[in-house]
């Protein structure tokens, strides 16, 4: 039997025809790979060092604008301006992957034993989890900064806390009206276990919108980061970052020295633009209700 236009899966109907949010989506994607690309292939894009040592400073001269040997200048430290931003990209998507997982991880099954059992167990981890929502993520991350110390694995735990009770949030409540769908109920009333109910029939009913809040999260994560490390509490000085290179530029900046300012905080706009309308995207496509008001504006 023929496959109708109808019976069509809606990404290929969307790839057949987008819609001007879609093409934002796709450019949201190019972006987002583009800085993946770099990021993985960092070393062998490298034509400077950029750990180089103190007393070796000299061999690079210091402040040097954009030329065909640095392409985007020197820093007043004699850094590569080049070489410290594509290894901040790469520095920004190890701490930005693990942030993101690490809320996932712990949010997503949170959420949905929390939604599922209900009872004195839901109580109180809504009580943890909306006092911590109640905090800037920002600030929550600068304070458990201070307590965890530098690095990419503590700057990831820094950052995450604050997005753990977002994946709970949204899993919880698409458990809590999931649970009462007779296929749950039937499940139940043939014995199944708990972890059988959701493992099986629940996790791939209530995690549609855990994409979208990735990919958002991710974009947030960016700032986050560069904010710590504006402050001196993300990486370890000697690992390229941009909030760092950020709080290094604009000691410079006022003495007409641009090119250290202008080159980091470029690449930072240019990801978290591309890692949001990759999540923007995302959820017009996860959410049936934004689909169909699109179809009727045009």
């Amino acid at each position: 039997m023929a496959i109708t236009k109808r019976q069509l899966p809606t990404f290929f109907q969307f790839a057949k025809n987008p819609n001007l949010s879609q093409k934002l989506m796709l450019i949201g994607l190019a972006i987002t790979l583009f800085f993946i690309f770099l990021a993985f292939f960092a070393p062998i894009f490298q034509a400077w060092g950029w750990l180089q040592n103190p007393k070796d400073f000299l061999s690079n001269p210091i402040h040097q604008p954009p030329s065909g040997k640095y392409w985007f200048g020197t820093s007043r430290l004699g850094y590569d301006v080049f070489s410290r931003t594509l290894f901040g990209a790469q520095a920004a998507l190890q701490v930005v992957i693990l942030a993101t997982a690490l809320s996932m991880v712990i949010g997503v099954p949170l959420g949905m034993l929390s939604g599922y059992l209900g009872g004195k167990l839901d109580k109180v981890l809504l009580f943890i989890m909306d006092s911590i929502y109640t905090l800037p993520g920002l600030l929550l991350s600068v304070t458990l900064a201070f307590v965890v110390g530098r690095g990419i694995l503590n700057a990831a735990i820094a950052i995450s806390i604050a997005y753990i009770p977002q994946y709970y949030r949204v899993v919880r409540n698409h458990t809590v009206s999931v649970k009462t769908e007779v296929f749950i109920e039937a499940a139940q009333a043939m014995g199944a276990s708990t972890w059988t109910v959701l493992s099986r029939y629940l996790f791939f009913n209530v995690i549609q919108s855990v994409p979208v809040l990735f990919t958002l999260n991710a974009a947030d994560a960016i700032l986050v980061l560069g904010g710590l490390g504006f402050l001196g509490l993300g990486l370890p000085e000697e690992v390229p970052e941009w909030g760092y290179d950020l709080k290094q530029a604009l000691e410079a900046l006022p003495t007409g020295i641009w090119w250290t300012t202008l080159f980091p905080g470029l690449t930072m706009t240019c990801m978290v633009v591309g890692l949001s309308l990759l999540g923007e995207g995302l959820n017009e496509f996860v959410n049936p209700r934004l689909r169909r008001e699109n179809r009727i504006r045009k």
